[in-house]
């Protein structure tokens, strides 16, 4: 029925609103007492062979919400109902910043593809915790830090403190972002000695609490090999707990939407299946590298059960999803997990 039907209908929409609207009537319904068991009933697989004990975390099932989806920890709730064993919020930011101008995400259907230059659009991290206080989850949730557009890259590491501070006793886990491609100069922060910084910064910081709580980082998919041999020494010379590999792509290559399409659209981090074999042989790579020293969270191209054990085989402990879901649609946790069980 989403395909046939509900997502033809959303996709006549814009996709920024046609997301919020989509995600606004499934928090509606979610609030509805007769409703909460329905949509738990429907999308949630619970069996205890899902279970993953990652970075000492116990996740009840490996299959995760990527950050961008949710950024300001708006639908918690009604998010958890569709089966998902984590969320990542975020990206959050020191001070709420509009992002870039509209219209800023696009859809390429032929490719099953997005791409998106929101330029970290969030109302900033107090916001986000002030929803999360509301919504007190059950479901583990990942906390993904950047920084203010505004912010030089000099002061970078003060506004991902800033991030961590306000937000240590409201998430499970931590994500670096320093690799989005829609904030001028953040991926200047993905060389080793200013990444190096920054991680030892926060990680300095987090072992001075009673219980430290995992730190990752999220890396671009166009790193060189010298680069994602960097990316190994910074995570073992650190100490910081894994990578999520990875964020999207600013490459264009093998696209099936027409070249002047492409063009039209303009700059952006492109999602989807154009970026599935990239993202898998960065996490292979890094798991061969570092034989296996940490953890890594698989993302990029996931749309079925076959994607992600796909990424699991290459390396991946736990996958995340965001424009799987949308072209997917709310079984998409369920149906990977019901194959992952097979």
């Amino acid at each position: 029925m989403y395909k046939s039907v509900i997502k033809p209908l959303f996709f006549l929409k814009q996709p920024e609103s046609a997301h919020y609207l989509a995600m606004n009537l499934l928090g509606v319904a979610s609030r509805i007492p007769v409703i909460r068991p329905i949509l738990k009933k429907w999308f949630q697989v619970e069996d205890p062979s899902l279970q993953r004990e990652v970075f000492g975390l116990t996740f009840k099932n490996p299959v995760g919400l990527a950050a961008g989806f949710d950024k300001d920890a708006r639908w918690l709730d009604a998010l958890e109902l569709l089966g998902f064993g984590f969320i990542e919020i975020g990206t959050l930011t020191p001070v709420g910043q509009p992002g870039n101008d509209q219209p800023r995400l696009f859809r390429l259907p032929k490719d099953q593809a997005l791409i998106n230059r929101m330029g970290f659009n969030n109302e900033g991290v107090e916001a986000a915790i002030a929803r999360i206080r509301k919504s007190n989850p059950t479901i583990i949730i990942g906390g993904n830090i950047g920084k203010n557009k505004v912010t030089p890259n000099e002061d970078a590491a003060n506004d991902y403190v800033i991030c961590f501070d306000a937000l240590f006793d409201y998430v499970d886990y931590f994500v670096v972002n320093v690799s989005s491609p829609n904030t001028p100069g953040l991926r200047e922060l993905q060389e080793k000695g200013p990444l190096l910084a920054i991680l030892q910064k926060l990680q300095g910081l987090n072992l001075k609490k009673n219980k430290p709580k995992p730190i990752l980082l999220k890396i671009a998919p166009d790193l060189t090999l010298t680069q994602l041999d960097d990316i190994v020494d910074i995570v073992l010379e650190s100490k910081i707990a894994g990578v999520v590999a990875t964020n999207t792509t600013i490459d264009r290559n093998g696209l099936i939407t027409s070249p002047s399409e492409v063009q039209e659209i303009g700059a952006g981090g492109l999602s989807g299946l154009p970026v599935r074999e990239k993202s898998t042989e960065v996490i292979r790579y890094l798991k061969e590298k570092s034989q296996g020293a940490f953890p890594i969270v698989g993302v990029g191209g996931i749309f079925t059960g076959k994607d992600a054990e796909e990424k699991i085989a290459a390396g991946a402990s736990l996958v995340q999803v965001y424009t799987g879901f949308i072209y997917e649609g709310p079984s998409i946790a369920k149906n990977i997990n019901k194959h992952l069980l097979r």
